[in-house]
């Protein structure tokens, strides 16, 4: 049989080895999306007519 070495771990196990550090990634990820979705849609907002 052959015998993977334990030094190859994928990046993506590695990341779901540590919560915590997959907690901050959920909510970086997150604010981003929202972030940059707000500031779309900021600016394809029609100018308002002034009075």
């Amino acid at each position: 049989m052959d015998e993977k070495n334990d030094d190859e771990i994928p990046a993506i196990q590695k990341l779901f080895d540590r919560p915590f550090l997959l907690l901050i990634a959920g909510i970086l990820v997150m604010l981003v999306f929202y972030t940059l979705w707000g500031i779309w849609e900021i600016f394809k907002m029609p100018q308002a007519p002034l009075p």
